[in-house]
């Protein structure tokens, strides 16, 4: 199965997006928040990325469990290893700055759900790890359905779930949504379900009939209508920050149709290389934009926090610092490997 160098092309920009969007206050300046909301098709992109993938093997797997049965244990080990990593760094934090450590130690691991631990992925300052287990639990719902020969059924059910979603997001001005809402059921099912079907070589077919020209268009058309709505909602309507709109369906549906019809888009960039980690860098990155902040304000510059060009920097340099440390952990973990095989 041939690598598509289209889809680690376009997650470069998605990962830069997520960087973006966690570096750069989103309200100082309407530029910011222009930029901010371009960048919400980020996370959608990478749930229909990894639903494709694994549709892919599913389809070319003579027993799909046991890819399946693989594909989750991967995902769930390195769950709880950045669960635990980012435990232990507010640990580190908490023993630094409390004044009372053991209480608010106490205080610290009591405040942990069930829910929070094993569905919501929250509770730390890792909070995207939400994504890792979204992806788990829509991936389990995926392959139920799959093998039922339902997913149809459930494409057309996470649709409407996810349409709900929005209520509990940038459309809460109209209705408050009562339920936290980023998470498996009203995010990460529909776009992963959304990507299985697009590893479906009948859909491929029909993607075809879509020229280079018109999906270049569409993606402009719904980036510029994704941002618009952004700001209806917010600024106009005084609603909340939206995290994704009606319009970032369209934009991430005409993204990787577009990313499956240019499949060699990117080959040999080294930005394409980036975007082949991006999953790595998404795990990694947080750590370091709060060990910049805390450098900043260490260094009692805090009244330049928010200047442009430093956040240019950082976002630079935040993308750089994660690559390369992602990087050296897969070696020395194939190292690690490669020692126990011998050993």
């Amino acid at each position: 199965m041939e690598r598509n160098n289209a889809i680690d092309f376009i997650k470069f920009f998605a990962i830069l997006s997520v960087v973006v969007i966690h570096v750069f206050p989103r309200d100082s300046q309407i530029g910011l928040f222009i930029l901010d909301n371009f960048s919400r098709f980020a996370v959608p992109f990478f749930f229909t990325a990894s639903g494709y993938l694994f549709g892919q093997k599913m389809i070319h797997k003579r027993d799909s469990f046991v890819y399946f049965k693989r594909y989750i244990i991967k995902i769930l080990k390195l769950y709880l290893c950045w669960l635990f990593f980012y435990m232990m760094y507010d640990v580190l934090i908490l023993y630094k700055a409390a004044a009372d450590v053991p209480k608010e130690f106490a205080q610290y691991i009591n405040h942990f759900s069930f829910l929070d631990l094993i569905y919501y992925g929250t509770g730390t300052s890792g909070y995207q790890l939400w994504f890792l287990t979204a992806l788990i639990w829509s991936v389990i719902i995926l392959f139920g359905f799959s093998k039922l020969k339902k997913a149809r059924l459930l494409l057309t059910i996470s649709l409407i779930f996810n349409l709900l979603g929005l209520f509990g997001q940038s459309y809460s001005v109209f209705y408050d949504f009562p339920l936290s809402t980023r998470d498996a059921l009203f995010i990460g099912l529909f776009y992963t379900t959304l990507g299985f079907f697009f590893a479906d070589d009948k859909f491929l077919k029909k993607s075809r009939a879509i020229t280079a020209k018109i999906n270049l268009s569409l993606i402009f058309i719904f980036f510029t209508i994704q941002v618009v709505e952004g700001y209806l909602l917010e600024k106009i309507l005084s609603g909340s920050h939206g995290e994704y709109f009606i319009s970032t369906i369209f934009l991430t549906a005409f993204l990787f149709i577009f990313a499956l019809n240019n499949q060699t888009l990117g080959k040999d960039l080294f930005i394409t290389k980036v975007g082949g980690r991006a999953l790595g860098i998404y795990i990694v990155h947080v750590v370091f934009i709060d060990i910049f902040d805390l450098i900043i304000s260490a260094l009692r510059m805090d009244h330049i926090a928010d200047n442009l060009f430093l956040k240019l920097f950082e976002t630079l340099l935040i993308i750089t610092m994660s690559y390369i440390s992602y990087d050296l952990l897969q070696y020395f973990k194939r190292r690690l490997s490669e020692w126990v095989k011998i050993s």
